[in-house]
């Protein structure tokens, strides 16, 4: 996993609108979320709408989200950038959703699964990455985002989220063959 306290790593990425996202062209607020999601993980499927909610409700707090697809298309190409742009609107989406083609902000990031969380402060340090809450699909717990939500709101009230971080869990990233990155090894 990615140490806590690291920058977060640079990107410029291609948006679903027809734009580029870039780290340095975001503007500067209390805290950053990249979000590593995909359209056709159930997992992901499973909070898509308590975290379009979570972004609307963070996003009137000055939080900054943006979500990254790096599936590799070739084998999943639900998740390509036609069909992201599709998933953006039917989910209402406020945040950036964009394309890793290539896969190196997944690398950089050290992003395992859909979904996978990571928080920066204002300062773009590292203070949270994990799990959104411990809903499952299937385990009947309601999903709530109690885990990342407690994180922004520490940030929020300039404190260290909690030590206690449990990973995220869901669909591993499907990384082109041959691209596993060391860390898969």
């Amino acid at each position: 996993m990615l140490e806590l306290g690291t920058p977060a790593p640079d990107f410029r990425l291609p948006d679903v609108t027809g734009g580029e996202v870039s780290l340095a062209g975001l503007d500067p607020s209390p805290a950053l979320l990249v979000a590593f999601i995909c359209n056709h993980c159930p997992y992901v499927k499973h909070i898509r709408d308590s975290f379009a909610g979570f972004a609307r409700d963070y996003a009137a707090k000055g939080v900054t989200v943006v979500a990254i697809s790096s599936n590799f298309a070739g084998t999943h190409p639900q998740d390509g950038p036609a069909e992201m742009r599709a998933e953006a609107g039917d989910a209402g989406y406020v945040f950036p959703y964009l394309y890793d083609q290539d896969q190196s902000v997944a690398r950089a990031y050290r992003a395992a699964c859909t979904p996978d969380f990571f928080l920066f402060d204002a300062e773009r340090q590292l203070v949270y990455r994990g799990q959104y809450d411990d809903s499952r699909p299937g385990n009947g717990r309601p999903v709530t985002g109690a885990d990342l939500r407690a994180a922004v709101d520490a940030v929020l009230a300039g404190k260290q989220p909690s030590a206690q971080q449990v990973p995220s869990m869901g669909c591993n990233i499907k990384w082109r063959p041959g691209n596993e990155p060391d860390y898969f090894r």
